[in-house]
């Protein structure tokens, strides 16, 4: 097989740049409303339109995927997204904004099962595991340097707007010039819900808790950031923060889960975050600096539950099980995630800006002590019979694809920073 990134660097090119634009927008619009005076609520609410419109995405990218092609979903998609954003610039109020942001969920929701089924398509035995660590670093740095486009021009100007919506539509321009052959999407399956929870009770409520708090953070940081006294280029820095640190701590947390009691290395992940959670609301204002590395902590350390939820749920599952599963848990992840900015704007609305790391050390801390329950009810998983920290079927599960047609893709082991997908798929 030629080399993998030669072969999709022109798909990693247009993800990095759609990330640039996907990152900015979500931080431009959180800032936005604060400036323009929309109730947190409202704001809130208007943040959770995209994980409803994500929903809609996964269920609707894999049929438009088998009609006409993953090259042409993409384009069909990011034209759509880009010109959500021109909407948004255009009509400055909730109810618009509310319509752009569901249809800039539903763009991007299908956007990332293009992405990830084609880089399974291109994948190998031997290779599979680099490169879509590669894919997700591609993510997480683009995701992270949108933050620093902010200072670019003003917030409250069409500008940044437009900006988003020049990158959206270049992330087409490498896809589109290339001359690729793409793969044939197959047909997903269901699982039952309730069956799902009786195999792994902490791996469903982990799955569901990391989709409230991964979306707080990406959604209200912003607003948490602004509210807190910040400017645009302190908005910046605190969503940087609390993006790029979570690509440094996959792969080891998860190579650590591999190692040990995963349950375990949940609830240290949680028992970390609740202290810093903690510490940023008990100790008040604090200097510049020590925020920032505290926002980093935090974020280091939320941003694996996804990963460790669905790894700990698969150790309960026999391997034919494990597709069905994952995209279960997807919609599991999503359906909270809806939840999480609504939660987060009405208690800032109602008690200040310190009711965000409030929510989200009250979010981490529930998960710290139902881990301990949990792990008081049920022995440890054996080692010979836990799997990889991630596996590719998980993969091709959120594309909403089914894995037969990659060979021996049940033996492969793909590492941890896969698994931040769905937490990427979060963001805005």
């Amino acid at each position: 097989m030629p080399n993998p990134l030669l072969a999709t660097w022109p798909l990693l090119l247009g993800m990095g740049i759609l990330m640039l634009g996907s990152g900015l927008q979500g931080t431009l619009l959180g800032l936005r409303a604060t400036l323009e005076g929309f109730p947190t609520p409202v704001t809130g609410l208007v943040m959770s339109c995209y994980y409803v419109g994500y929903l809609s995405g996964t269920l609707l990218a894999p049929r438009l995927l088998r009609r006409v092609g993953h090259v042409r979903v993409f384009a069909t998609l990011a034209a759509l997204a880009s010109v959500a954003v021109l909407v948004q610039a255009t009509w400055v109020h909730p109810v618009p904004w509310a319509a752009m942001r569901l249809i800039s969920g539903l763009c991007f929701a299908g956007i990332y099962v293009v992405a990830e089924s084609w880089l399974n398509h291109r994948a190998s035995r031997s290779n599979r595991g680099r490169l879509l660590a590669v894919y997700m670093l591609v993510l997480y740095v683009g995701l992270g340097a949108a933050q620093f486009l902010l200072i670019l021009s003003s917030p409250q100007t069409a500008a940044p707007f437009m900006l988003v919506s020049a990158l959206i539509s270049l992330a087409m321009v490498p896809i589109l010039a290339s001359a690729q052959q793409t793969p044939e999407a197959a047909v997903s399956h269901r699982v039952r819900y309730r069956d799902l929870y009786r195999n792994s009770p902490l791996g469903v409520v982990a799955v569901a808790a990391s989709g409230l708090i991964s979306s707080i953070i990406f959604s209200m940081g912003p607003v948490y950031a602004r509210l807190s006294g910040a400017g645009t280029h302190g908005v910046a820095e605190f969503m940087a923060a609390s993006i790029l640190a979570a690509a440094l701590t996959q792969y080891p947390v998860g190579r650590l889960s591999d190692r040990v009691d995963r349950r375990t290395v949940l609830g240290a992940a949680c028992l970390v975050a609740t202290l810093v959670a903690g510490s940023i609301v008990l100790f008040g204002p604090l200097p510049k600096a020590v925020l920032l590395l505290l926002t980093a902590l935090f974020s280091g350390a939320a941003l694996t539950l996804y990963s460790l939820a669905v790894s700990h749920v698969n150790d309960h599952l026999e391997q034919t099980q494990m597709v069905a599963a994952s995209s279960a848990l997807l919609l599991v992840n999503g359906t909270a995630a809806a939840a999480g900015p609504v939660l987060a704007g009405s208690l800032i609305g109602a008690l200040g800006p310190g009711a965000y790391f409030g929510t989200l050390a009250t979010l981490t801390g529930a998960l710290s002590l139902y881990n301990l329950w949990r792990m008081s009810r049920r022995r440890a998983v054996p080692r010979d019979r836990k799997g990889p920290f991630i596996n590719t079927q998980q993969i091709v599960t959120c594309a909403g694809l089914d894995p037969a047609p990659i060979a021996g893709a049940e033996d492969l082991q793909v590492p941890a920073a896969v698994t931040a997908a769905a937490a990427a798929r979060s963001s805005p």
